[in-house]
């Protein structure tokens, strides 16, 4: 006989299948992971970290080399002593003297543009100021790839001139538009020079400016050295200034992200990865210059198409495995609790229940299943329990019933009395019965708890004419209710009771000089009801108080005032309820503190 094969999972649980489950799907993805996001971070690391920042390094090296090697030059053609000696505003000298010392500074400049190699030549110029137009015989046409020494009046004094002698002495890297006021055809002469005023050594004063200009071809042939991949490289100032770039453009302002701000930098390199890009920025803080390697981030991407490779080929294979344990276990779980799910939907309360599947398994879903079965069966029998009760409960109603036909019929036998009282002419005691078919008509208040101030002043009114007419009392009573409150919400039979304990305890033997007062005042949220009087007798405010909070009050001081306080704080909450206090000018104060509450807000 074959021996039939046993599922190893039915001695485990629900729980422990699904730990399980859990641990087989998860492990692989987290070592994918680690081993995904480790080898992106060498690639990454490798690539931005020590290929472009020391590519960045060694460029930026040798633009700095090139323009201090012109520093120095500077230096060297400053200290030149026939430069030193030279002074347009002397006419010592003769126009031969002059001449010649002309052409020998001619010769210096020219010497110094000279190069040996094959890089691109930068220019020398020297511009004086000569205001007595001494130096008349040399030539004033100064372009971008010329060197020689000009002399200029104040017509033809550069605007950048002034700038310079501002530094003092102090070199920078500048945009020239024009070597000269412009002029009508003058020749292109947009240029990145370099500028330094030359100050004289022997006493103080300008000499004048050296220039040194065709720096933009220098800088840009220091750039085309790179090449980096759809990258553009950017020599800039320190304001983001383009001074030269790979890609043709210079005098605008490059765009950096926010957290490529220089005054943030502790180093000389800093490097920036946004959404798009890779910036590597080096920065030079004594020169106050900048190159930026701006790299699309797509193109950093394309070199990590081996990784997305192996990646996807382990995710193939980590799918297909998930594929196969999420089929087993969906059949050793999710099939019974699908049939369970099928006899919920269908069972209607009261429909037989059929007997309950069995499984050759104890774990959880074995139990659910039985124990839903067994739920249904007593559900069942609950049914049948309710109907059984709510026959009794609609029974025990229609003796509610009856038993609510005798107030009805007492208030109506009044109202017969009273007319019959009226045509009879007993006018007092056809008023008493009146009164007294109000206090049972608005008690009754057809079954309501909360009925508007208005019927609940209707129902104090009537019992205090009632008791007026009853002991023949001669207090006066004042009644100050705003039209805006009267159709506030209040606990049935709340004014009452307080009424009652003013005439009883407060003016009772007073005569004409005993006073009640009921007052509304209130505002949007809360409305504040006062009842007082201005009995004699002295007043213990301590017991009221323990008799309106204690949970187990003294039975002695009566219980009518905590019935209206606690069913005050029952329909509306603790924050509200009954309050008293001492009146000015004797007798006592109550105030009842309720929300304003409209029938339609209720």
């Amino acid at each position: 006989m074959r021996r039939k094969l046993r599922n190893p999972l039915s001695k485990l649980n629900v729980k422990q299948q699904l730990v399980l489950m859990f641990i087989v799907l998860t492990i692989p993805l987290f070592v994918l992971n680690a081993y995904g996001n480790d080898r992106a971070g060498q690639i990454l690391k490798r690539h931005v970290t020590n290929a472009y920042i020391e590519l960045s390094k060694q460029n930026f090296r040798l633009i700095n080399r090139d323009i201090e090697a012109v520093n120095k030059v500077t230096s060297t053609v400053f200290q030149n002593q026939l430069l030193q000696q030279l002074n347009p505003v002397s006419s010592d000298k003769t126009v031969l003297e002059r001449v010649k010392n002309y052409e020998k500074l001619e010769d210096i400049l020219t010497t110094y543009s000279q190069e040996t190699d094959d890089r691109e030549p930068i220019y020398y110029s020297l511009y004086v100021y000569d205001p007595n137009n001494t130096y008349f015989f040399a030539p004033f046409y100064p372009g971008p790839r010329v060197s020689g020494v000009y002399f200029f009046s104040d017509e033809e004094k550069p605007e950048w001139f002034e700038e310079a002698v501002a530094k003092k002495g102090k070199g920078y890297l500048r945009i020239v538009e024009h070597l000269s006021q412009p002029t009508e055809g003058q020749s292109r002469q947009k240029t990145l020079a370099y500028i330094r005023a030359i100050n004289s050594i022997y006493k103080n004063g300008t000499i004048g400016v050296l220039v040194v200009t065709n720096l933009d071809a220098r800088v840009g042939e220091s750039l085309e050295t790179v090449s980096l991949p759809e990258g553009e490289l950017f020599f800039t100032d320190w304001n983001n200034r383009i001074l030269s770039s790979t890609t043709g453009e210079w005098g605008s302002v490059l765009e950096l992200p926010e957290e490529a701000k220089t005054e943030d930098m502790t180093s000389t390199v800093k490097d920036i990865i946004t959404k798009d890009y890779i910036y590597v920025m080096n920065v030079n803080h004594v020169l106050q210059q900048k190159l930026v390697y701006k790299v699309p981030l797509h193109a950093l991407l394309q070199q990590q198409n081996e990784i997305k490779r192996l990646i996807q080929l382990i995710s193939i294979v980590y799918f297909v495995a998930s594929l196969v344990f999420l089929l087993y276990f969906w059949r050793s779980l999710m099939t019974p609790i699908q049939r369970l799910v099928y006899f919920v939907r269908r069972y209607e309360p009261g429909n037989v229940v059929p007997e309950t599947p069995r499984r050759g398994r104890t774990d959880e879903v074995s139990v659910l299943i039985s124990t839903i079965y067994e739920m249904a069966r007593r559900l069942n029998s609950l049914v049948h329990y309710k109907y059984t009760m709510d026959l009794k409960q609609k029974e025990s109603q229609l003796q509610l019933l009856y038993q609510q036909i005798n107030p009805h019929l007492l208030y109506n036998t009044l109202e017969s009395i009273y007319w019959k009282s009226k045509l009879e002419g007993n006018t007092a005691s056809a008023e008493m019965i009146k009164e007294l078919s109000k206090l049972m008509k608005i008690s009754l208040s057809r079954g309501r708890e909360l009925i508007t101030l208005e019927e609940e002043m209707e129902h104090a009114t009537a019992y205090i004419k009632l008791q007026q007419h009853r002991h023949d009392y001669q207090f006066r009573v004042s009644i100050d209710i705003p039209e805006e409150y009267r159709q506030v919400l209040i606990p049935k039979i709340t004014l009452q009771p307080l009424i009652e304990n003013s005439m009883i305890h407060g003016v009772r033997h007073m005569g004409e000089d005993g006073m009640i007062g009921i007052t509304v005042r209130g505002d949007q949220e809360d409305i504040f009801v006062t009842i007082e009087d201005n009995g004699y007798r002295p007043i213990d405010l301590e017991k009221i108080s323990r008799l309106l909070e204690e949970e187990t009050p003294d039975p002695s001081l009566g219980y009518g005032i905590r019935n209206i306080h606690q069913r005050i704080r029952l329909h509306f909450g603790e924050g509200y309820g009954l309050g008293y206090a001492i009146r000015s000018g004797g007798g006592l104060l109550a105030t009842l503190h309720i929300p304003r509450t409209l029938p339609e807000e209720e």
